[in-house]
């Protein structure tokens, strides 16, 4: 797949192949409000095509086109897979700009349909990104207030995450404290026969439940608080679960299920500035 670059690409040729194009953006986030001096990054792809688009991590689908091989070729050593930081998806239908947010906690898997509106304010000031002549706007959104620079000359009205709604794509958002950037670094062309598939057909371990926002947010909540509940829940129904190590040999699960919950609190503590905040108050 060819990569290009802003700035060799013109306005006309992304507005003229809009469909089946891959927007990669850069990712930037600090997890621990407390320790700003640490920052993670993570690559991530925007895929549109005529039916709508879909954002993820590019490492987590790498890792799943290797765990999906493995599985092909009947290989059950899933060890050495990055899934990267970034679990979720999100995915937009086009033209009603549906928004389905999908991601996992612990065992269990969600398909969150938010229909939270974004009221955008679109701002005169105007700045040059790469090539690109952008516009501002502000939004709340999620418990932030983030600025988002925006292309009126590509008029496609959607952006990294869940942003979309203003007159031109979006190209680079952060929010107010920094903590949280998506920033456009390239497009690329999708072959046709490559157009993107919604998570709600994967092939998952577990359950998929469809939830709202604030039902998502409640087992957001208990998950921090309870983060092996879900395995303990699976455990002691029907299906028969053997925990085993890298060597295959089997496990105490109490023992494992105790070690996991100290030091998932232990990551909860440095994880404390999430994207979406309003999950956390």
């Amino acid at each position: 797949m060819k990569r290009i670059i802003l700035g060799v690409f013109s306005f006309f040729s992304v507005f003229m192949l809009a469909q089946n194009q891959r927007f990669i953006y850069e990712y930037k986030f600090v997890a621990d409000s407390t320790d700003r001096s640490k920052s993670d990054q993570e690559i991530m792809y925007l895929d549109i095509a005529k039916k709508g688009s879909k954002f993820y991590s590019r490492k987590s689908f790498t890792a799943d086109s290797i765990r999906e091989d493995r599985i092909a070729k009947n290989m059950h050593d899933f060890s050495g897979i990055d899934y990267g930081k970034i679990s979720f998806a999100v995915e937009k239908s086009y033209p009603d700009y549906k928004v389905l947010f999908f991601n996992q906690l612990e065992v269990d898997h969600y398909k969150v349909n938010d229909q939270r509106k974004m009221d955008w304010k679109i701002l005169p000031e105007k700045e040059k990104i790469g090539e690109f002549n952008a516009q501002k706007a502000n939004v709340s959104f999620a418990g932030r207030q983030w600025t988002a620079w925006f292309v009126p000359d590509l008029p496609i009205q959607d952006g990294p995450y869940k942003f979309h709604g203003l007159p031109g794509m979006i190209i680079k958002v952060e929010d107010k404290t920094q903590s949280h950037s998506f920033v456009l670094k390239g497009i690329a062309k999708i072959p046709d026969n490559q157009e993107w598939k919604s998570d709600a057909e994967k092939k998952i371990f577990g359950n998929l439940f469809e939830v709202d926002p604030d039902k998502y947010k409640k087992q957001f909540v208990d998950y921090r608080n309870n983060p092996t509940k879900g395995m303990r829940q699976m455990m002691s129904g029907n299906t028969k679960v053997t925990i085993v190590d890298e060597s295959g040999k089997p496990l105490d699960p109490e023992k494992m299920f105790r070690e996991r919950e100290k030091k998932a609190k232990e990551e909860n503590a440095k994880n404390n500035n999430v994207l979406e905040l309003y999950l956390l108050r």
